[in-house]
């Protein structure tokens, strides 16, 4: 048994995980159910939102390795891919190498195109309008808005923009297009063209996973999430604020 190995592949898998969204508990069970599979006595894991600490022992011989987490998306399929791979280890007989190789699989497995996604949050901001009251006309100005909004996202992320910057100009964008729609009367109320499209911005995944963290007694990680949802929703509220302030102030009124 190479412990260097199992303590590789087992960090390895937390990465995945925790780059695509996962919770910290849920991470350090995986990577823990990953090393007693293959082998060893016992097996600890620590993670948080930047960063893994896994440690294992078998006969004595104790090793550990911290795995720094630099990028950080949503991907809920390959949390699942990675979380159901490890609980087959034993009933599928998956070695080392198999399992070294599945997980790149994994790593690899293109989400959707960017076209795709693009299209889907445009229809996500078009069905929150209504949710949110709006008219017809409100929803149609949304959807052009989303497609708008998403298209910038992706190419702000593309250029290495950080995730605070990205998600103000996004709320700046959003809130011109949403003016600009009333202007033209493509929409009729403001507020829900801007409330409604402001939904792909709002970090859902990560307030979620800061309570159920907090819940599950991972503090440091249910913090720093909770840190994290915070600062998006400022950058939401920097940029919608800036340009409505900007365009009331050059303009006399929205």
């Amino acid at each position: 048994m190479e412990i260097n190995e199992i303590l590789e592949v087992a960090s390895y898998a937390g990465k995945i995980m925790l780059e695509s969204g996962a919770e910290a508990y849920r991470v350090e069970e995986t990577m823990n159910r990953i090393c007693m599979t293959l082998g060893v006595e016992t097996a600890n894991s620590y993670a948080t939102p930047t960063v893994i600490i896994a440690s294992v022992s078998h006969k004595g011989t104790i090793k550990s390795l911290l795995v720094r987490i630099s990028n950080r998306s949503v991907d809920l399929q390959k949390i699942h891919k990675v979380n159901d791979l490890a609980r087959k280890l034993n009933s599928e007989n998956i070695n080392l190498e198999e399992l070294k190789k599945r997980l790149k699989e994994i790593e690899e497995e293109k989400r959707y195109s960017d076209g795709m996604t693009i299209l889907f949050s445009a229809i996500g901001a078009f069905g929150f309008v209504f949710l949110f009251g709006g008219s017809i006309k409100d929803a149609v100005a949304a959807f052009i808005i989303g497609l708008a909004v998403k298209y910038v996202s992706i190419k702000c992320e593309i250029i290495g923009l950080n995730s605070f910057f990205i998600t103000s100009i996004s709320a700046g964008i959003l809130a011109l297009l949403a003016i600009l729609s009333i202007k033209i009367n493509i929409a009729n109320d403001m507020d829900k063209v801007i409330i409604g499209s402001i939904m792909l911005l709002v970090p859902g995944l990560a307030i979620t996973n800061a309570i159920r963290d907090t819940v599950a007694g991972d503090l440091v990680s249910g913090l720093a999430r909770g840190a994290e949802a915070f600062l998006t929703a400022i950058a939401v509220a920097v940029g919608t604020g800036v340009v409505l302030s900007f365009w009331i102030s050059i303009f006399g009124g929205v």
